[in-house]
């Protein structure tokens, strides 16, 4: 059986890493079935056998694997008898990644950050927002207080994506893969901790999440979180 490691908050159910979300669809791509087990950021020493300390870490028999592009880069090269997650060619769907990391990732977390800290336990709230406020420079309560105004902005962000789904369905083109599936992890990301709206209804990008929303038997807004 396999195992994932996957980021929780106080409420085990409540499984919300972006980078996780990454790994359960790659996952579920290649028909794979997996164990998911939480999480949470104060629990560094359950990781010591992956020599990591941070998750997703999956475990598929003898192998121990992290980082979510490398678990990527594993599973395509373990089962290439399964659908393909990169379509042969993993330097485009690459590009996403380090867009998605990069640009996507930053204007998102203005937006909900503080909604993460909220669904938190104790021990990891205080951590979180050690952490996360000293890399933003500001308390986290300030941070999001100008989410309504920086929606805009993050919305801005997201037109390359509009422009690849203006000529296609899926940013792999007539069907899903790898590079969807990093976007929908990082949006599935907000939807798990947020019920802050970031999609008008009539944005070709809400339309694509919903589509990936119910790919393999809805499995993501299956998840416990709010109404997209």
């Amino acid at each position: 059986m396999r195992t994932l490691y996957e980021l929780a908050g106080a409420d085990p159910e409540q499984r919300f890493s972006p980078f996780c979300w990454r790994t359960r669809l790659a996952l579920a791509h290649k028909g794979l079935e997996v164990e998911g087990t939480p999480w949470r950021f104060t629990e560094k020493e359950r990781l010591a056998f992956s020599g990591q300390a941070s998750v997703p870490v999956l475990v598929d028999g003898d192998t121990v694997l992290s980082d979510s592009w490398t678990i990527a880069e594993w599973l395509e090269a373990q089962y290439p008898d399964r659908p393909s997650l990169f379509g042969g060619a993993p330097g485009p769907v690459r590009f996403i990644n380090a867009w998605a990391d990069a640009v996507l990732h930053p204007a998102l977390a203005r937006l909900v950050v503080l909604d993460i800290h909220a669904c938190l336990g104790p021990d990891d709230q205080a951590y979180f927002r050690q952490s996360r406020e000293a890399r933003f420079g500001m308390s986290l309560e300030a941070v999001q207080a100008g989410r309504e105004a920086e929606l805009p902005a993050f919305r801005k962000v997201l037109q390359p994506l509009r422009m690849i789904l203006a000529k296609q369905a899926w940013i792999g083109g007539d069907a899903p893969n790898y590079a969807d599936y990093i976007v929908l992890g990082s949006l599935q990301w907000a939807r798990c901790v947020s019920d802050f709206k970031l999609l008008a209804s009539d944005d070709p990008v809400h339309a694509w999440r919903e589509r990936g929303f119910g790919l393999f038997g809805g499995m993501a807004m299956a998840a416990k979180g709010y109404a997209p």
